[in-house]
């Protein structure tokens, strides 16, 4: 099957194709793409004129390399191809499955014949003794389920249907989500189904194989507090208060752990507060945002939809599959829903909201923190209106079309 390209990350990743000195780490939730990425990547390459011999693509789940399981088989299957000439463009997908592979992978690299691409689910990639040895030698690039662009832009590419009222196609991705594979389904019980077990994957693959959980139970009720109230301000001791709200008792350490133990599996984003006056970082409080939303639709029975959250869950996972650095904003007793810094430390700022359309509360709510901010950075009110006003140089932005058309805060 052609596959449809992810040009969002092609282009961050082109600088690097021919660099044999630095290792190119895809990392993501389970089924977000990395695979697909990497066979982008590969095809681009025999098409700029490199031998296919050359792009090398082990998939260490496959049938073919189920048996690489050690250092010592990863070197053998490595030297294989050292007969091969010139640059060896290297893919290894789910590199974790290969105990103490740093070693093997940094001692090719010295050799100036390789360019490696490799792919792992979760943060726990990068953590011990990838860090510690190879420090400065990767470069690591976020995947991310799709974002609403890409979702129409992939629809249109695979001949999906598609609604002519944007909205109408919002609230399909706000269901569906934005697993890739998703788009393949027409039925939206097939589509739930798959979510289901790609969360079941991420547990069993990424979660139990790393991390000591006493209690399944526990960590479960923790999970789905975490993942019905995203897009709150939050802290560990709320949680704590709203699970004994519901006779649970939980320590608070359990709860920071099962909450690190999401994050590492690339299931949930922490968003931290940030103080415009003090310009510091606000400790305890912050929101958790969802990799995808079809986590939230997929756990819960309805298709009731809360504007407000799921609306800021899409802004949050497109700026930062746009790599800006993102947190929300407090001003005083008011509060701005995302600060965005780019590579360039440029700011701009958000408020979100479902309509400010025949309401001057609302309206007013939603401008007033931005207006209270005095520097001359870009300033967004954005919502799903079709009626587009403006207010003190402020722009207000209908967040389909402005998605759509993939822009740029």
């Amino acid at each position: 099957m052609q596959l449809y390209k992810r040009e969002q990350y092609l282009k961050k990743i082109r600088g690097f194709y021919h660099d044999s000195e630095m290792i190119k780490v895809l990392t993501g939730v389970r089924r977000c793409g990395k695979s697909s990425i990497m066979l982008m990547i590969k095809e681009e390459l025999i098409n700029q004129g490199v031998n296919e011999e050359n792009c090398i693509y082990i998939d260490l789940d496959s049938r073919k390399f189920k048996k690489i399981k050690t250092d010592n088989d990863l070197e053998n299957l490595l030297d294989s191809y050292t007969y091969i000439k010139g640059l060896k463009y290297v893919f290894i997908d789910e590199i974790q499955n290969v105990k103490n592979f740093e070693e093997v992978i940094n001692s090719f690299r010295n050799e100036k014949e390789y360019s490696f691409f490799i792919t792992g689910s979760n943060s726990y990639l990068l953590s011990g003794e990838l860090v510690t040895k190879l420090t400065g030698r990767y470069i690591e690039f976020e995947i991310l389920p799709l974002t609403f662009y890409e979702y129409l832009e992939m629809k249109k590419f695979y001949n999906k249907a598609i609604d002519p009222i944007l909205l109408n196609e919002l609230n399909n991705y706000i269901i569906e989500g934005g697993f890739p594979r998703t788009i393949q389904y027409d039925d939206i019980s097939d589509k739930r189904l798959y979510v289901k077990t790609v969360i079941d994957e991420i547990f069993e693959k990424d979660i139990k194989r790393n991390a000591k959980i006493r209690s399944i139970e526990t960590f479960n009720l923790v999970k789905n507090f975490v993942i019905n109230n995203f897009g709150q301000t939050t802290s560990v001791l709320s949680i704590q208060k709203g699970l004994e709200n519901a006779n649970i008792k939980v320590r608070r350490e359990t709860i920071t752990k099962y909450i690190d133990i999401l994050v590492n599996a690339k299931i949930l984003y922490p968003c931290d507060r940030f103080d415009m006056k003090s310009k510091r970082s606000l400790k305890g409080e912050k929101k958790y945002y969802l990799t995808d939303l079809s986590f939230y639709f997929a756990q819960n029975a309805n298709n009731l939809i809360n504007y407000g959250p799921t609306l800021e869950n899409i802004v949050f996972t497109y700026a930062k599959s746009k790599n800006y650095a993102i947190s929300v904003g407090r001003i005083g007793s008011l509060e701005c829903d995302f600060i965005l810094r780019d590579n360039f430390l440029n700011y701009s700022y958000l408020q979100i909201a479902f309509t400010i359309y025949g309401s001057e509360k609302t309206e007013n709510r939603e401008y007033k923190p931005l207006e209270m901010i005095k520097d001359n950075y870009p300033k967004y009110v954005i919502t799903t209106d079709v009626i587009i006003q403006k207010r003190n140089g402020i722009k207000h932005v209908n967040l389909m079309e402005f998605i759509k058309c993939n822009q740029d805060f």
